[in-house]
């Protein structure tokens, strides 16, 4: 272990480069500490309200108030513990991302296309590792929350279906959901997200895309249909 590392100096400089920071994680590795004087450094700034600690060797400093130091907003958390494409609200979470539901979870709900982070804070991951569509085709979060309330369809929409469905159209023809991307995406997708999304593309004019989607079995595909009440 090098001098530095034990030097007060440089622990005072580590403290004074944590307080002068405002919206940022840090981590013990980032003060080029001791592990041990680093640990003692984060310790007392938490214990001290200038910092929050949101989970083992993560911590987050944000706007101090005088209930402690405020949270990560939940984009800045899921940022770090699952950075990457294919991740995207799940459930009522999607459906509120969406404008297809205004109940807004306990906690944030998100969908991440490998093995799920444990739930921290405000955020619950969920693990989608079979469907590894939605990173080989680097789907944004809108697209993951339109897959997610495919779904879900029948437990998360609050609008009726008729509008919830003119929505995903509507979301379709301006851009902000890519047709081509969700119907390649569609391969590792479950059989009614499958059927609901084909039913979508075909109502949007898109039977080419459509095509491409793979079919589910008849049964599957009656039942999936038939919670739309859009056809």
């Amino acid at each position: 272990m090098s001098t530095k590392t034990r030097d007060p100096k440089a622990a005072d400089s580590a403290r004074r480069a944590i307080l002068a920071s405002k919206g940022r994680f840090w981590r013990p590795s980032e003060l080029h500490l001791s592990p041990s004087t680093a640990q003692h450094v984060l310790a007392d700034l938490v214990a001290s309200g200038e910092l929050r600690h949101v989970r083992k060797g993560l911590y987050w400093r944000g706007t101090k108030t005088p209930l402690g130091m405020s949270p990560p907003p939940t984009d800045a958390l899921v940022s770090v513990l699952a950075p990457g494409k294919g991740v995207g609200p799940a459930g009522l979470s999607a459906a509120n991302a969406l404008r297809l539901s205004t109940q807004i979870p306990r906690r944030a709900e998100f969908a991440v296309p490998r093995r799920a982070p444990s739930t921290s804070g405000a955020v619950r991951f969920l693990s989608r590792a079979t469907r590894k569509g939605r990173t080989a085709c680097a789907l944004t979060p809108t697209e993951v929350a339109a897959l997610e309330v495919l779904d879900s369809w029948d437990r998360v929409i609050e609008v009726s279906p008729k509008d919830a469905w003119k929505r995903l159209g509507d979301l379709m023809e301006s851009g902000t959901l890519r047709p081509e991307r969700l119907a390649r995406a569609s391969r590792t997708e479950p059989a009614p997200v499958r059927a609901r999304l084909k039913a979508l593309l075909d109502a949007s004019g898109r039977s080419e895309l459509a095509d491409q989607v793979p079919d589910p079995d008849p049964r599957t595909r009656r039942t999936a249909l038939s919670t739309l009440g859009a056809r």
